[in-house]
């Protein structure tokens, strides 16, 4: 095998490749990458835990083909590592050699006949912009839960319902839901995935730019038409000669729609940006588990934390409320991080009473009117006294 390639195209892809490389192989070859330079002028380069794959084609002077199995992460770091020049990688008995200019690197092969054989790319189901796509997922995996004894609860619900897609995610204390529009490769498409939050977020960050093809194996209990339980399907994600697949996250997720209220008596309206600001402010003085609260009355909330004889702190801030005076307390964090998420000029506070989750919605003037393609509900800390 012989090829020369332009460093920065080497670098992004082995880098995009190794991404999804397992910190800790179960087998030595799952710590690898393929390379492979085929004589049509291309090189791909491939990588799999039995969970997710990855893989990417590139152009490429293919001098001679062929294909080794190398450490993904070193030959990674030595990619980035290079000048600004054309790469030579050349084959040698059981080394790879990398020249760049007048570095030089040799690695060690690995034996590429005993890497498993990559998934297939199940059909496709439609595609969507991916900055769409970028945005969406980091609006919805920020509820995700990170507590892998829960699995179910680390993945993100995708929903395909015609023309648009539902993600869901929720750790049971802050549940976010985002409606985005898609284009169906069929009219009328129906289908519900169970996907891992953490590997939804690196494929949207990593093919936010054309439009995705998304694809489910339809066949799968995990890609079930309708509004069925997830299993284990597979999902595969497409576009700029990149491609991923990802196992489905087993399990029956919860029926989190019916928590959204059905009507909320008491809606706040701030400014997001000077919300945001204060949270971080008050908070600096909340102790570990110990909540921020807000008292909205007719043009303001007022936030505080801390009690006692701990130290404490308190901001007012403008706010137009309609209906009752209302008192609540919001772990800071999690309050944060919708607030992070709307991407807003304006937030809306909807309540229905102290003890019950409050629903975060955006909009872009303060008398305007709420965009509820993000809803991002978060459950109320109960107050002392």
């Amino acid at each position: 095998m012989r090829f020369r390639v332009e460093r920065d195209v080497l670098a992004e892809a082995v880098g995009w490749t190794a991404r999804s490389l397992p910190a800790r192989p179960p087998v030595p070859v799952l710590a690898g990458v393929v390379v492979e330079a085929e004589a049509s002028g291309s090189l791909h380069l491939s990588s799999f835990d039995y969970e997710v794959s990855a893989r990417i084609e590139v152009p490429a002077e293919v001098g001679e083909p062929g294909r080794a199995l190398v450490s993904g992460r070193l030959l990674a770091d030595i990619a980035r590592s290079l000048p600004g020049r054309p790469v030579d990688v050349v084959r040698d008995g059981a080394k790879l050699s990398v020249t760049c200019g007048a570095s030089r690197f040799s690695l060690l092969t690995m034996p590429v006949e005993e890497y498993p054989a990559l998934p297939s790319m199940p059909a496709p189901v439609g595609s969507v912009a991916g900055d769409v796509l970028t945005e969406a997922v980091a609006q919805v995996t920020v509820a995700a839960s990170r507590d892998e004894t829960l699995p179910v609860l680390t993945g993100v619900r995708v929903e395909i319902e015609g023309d648009s897609v539902t993600l869901l995610a929720t750790d049971r204390y802050r549940l976010a839901m985002r409606v985005l529009p898609w284009r169906s490769a069929s009219p009328g498409a129906s289908a519900v995935a169970l996907v891992r939050a953490r590997t939804l977020s690196d494929v949207a960050k990593a093919l936010g730019g054309g439009d995705v093809t998304l694809a489910l194996a339809a066949d799968e209990p995990g890609a079930a038409a309708g509004p069925g339980a997830s299993g284990s399907g597979l999902i595969g994600f497409e576009a700029g000669g990149r491609r991923s697949t990802s196992l489905l996250v087993d399990g029956d997720y919860p029926k989190v729609r019916a928590l959204f209220p059905a009507e909320s008596p008491v809606v706040a309206v701030v400014s997001a940006p000077a919300l945001l600001e204060a949270v971080r402010r008050v908070s600096l003085v909340a102790e570990r588990n110990t909540p921020v609260r807000l008292s909205f009355t007719d043009g303001q909330v007022v936030l505080e934390a801390g009690q006692g004889e701990d130290a404490q702190a308190s901001e007012a801030i403008e706010a137009v409320l309609r209906g009752e005076d209302i008192a609540i307390a919001f772990n800071p964090q999690f309050l944060l991080d919708g607030l992070q998420a709307l991407g807003a000029p304006f937030v809306r506070l909807s309540f229905t009473q102290p003890t019950k989750p409050a629903v975060l919605t955006g909009q872009a003037e303060l008398e305007g009117d709420a965009d509820d393609r993000y809803r991002y509900l978060l459950m109320p800390v109960r107050m002392a006294g």
